[in-house]
């Protein structure tokens, strides 16, 4: 299905607000804004950090996050896609994917050599996606939070 008036640009800082409000819908949760300014701002005058935003007209309607560091494990540069979301409204309608494709395309002229994505649990549908887009199963993923633990935290 072909998006009339469907256009992709690479995020900047001035997009913050956008890229908030779509991280908060995707967490369901809402963060701190001043510090997930100063988050966003590190993030984005990363070179190796990708954010895409996917817009009809002039209006936002998804996006797509990636980071990509050197892993001696991989040999090379690696990349993570870290977040993907994309309004209820306009899911269903190829916007994912065209998200995705674009990242990938850029990746590629980044000489990214392999791009992993962790989705929850929970995220069935966010699964199918990614398997319907020639991604493999291939690990699991173990966390530690610190935020509760008993870990003592140097001042």
């Amino acid at each position: 299905m072909l998006l009339k008036n469907f256009h992709i640009k690479k995020a900047t800082f001035h997009d913050f607000e956008i890229i908030y409000d779509f991280v908060n819908q995707l967490q369901e949760k809402v963060f701190d804004i001043e510090s997930q300014r100063k988050n966003f701002s590190t993030i984005i005058n990363n070179p190796n950090a990708i954010y895409l935003i996917g817009y009809i007209e002039d209006k936002p309607v998804g996006f797509i996050s990636c980071h990509n560091q050197y892993l001696m494990h991989h040999g090379g540069l690696m990349g993570e896609i870290q977040e993907m979301f994309v309004l209820p409204e306009y899911r269903s309608k190829n916007i994912g994917k065209l998200l995705l494709e674009e990242l990938l395309k850029i990746c590629g002229e980044m000489n990214v050599i392999q791009v992993e994505v962790t989705s929850g649990n929970k995220r069935e549908r966010a699964h199918r996606f990614y398997l319907s887009n020639k991604f493999v199963l291939s690990h699991k993923k173990f966390t530690y939070s610190l935020i509760n633990s008993n870990i003592k935290k140097s001042s």
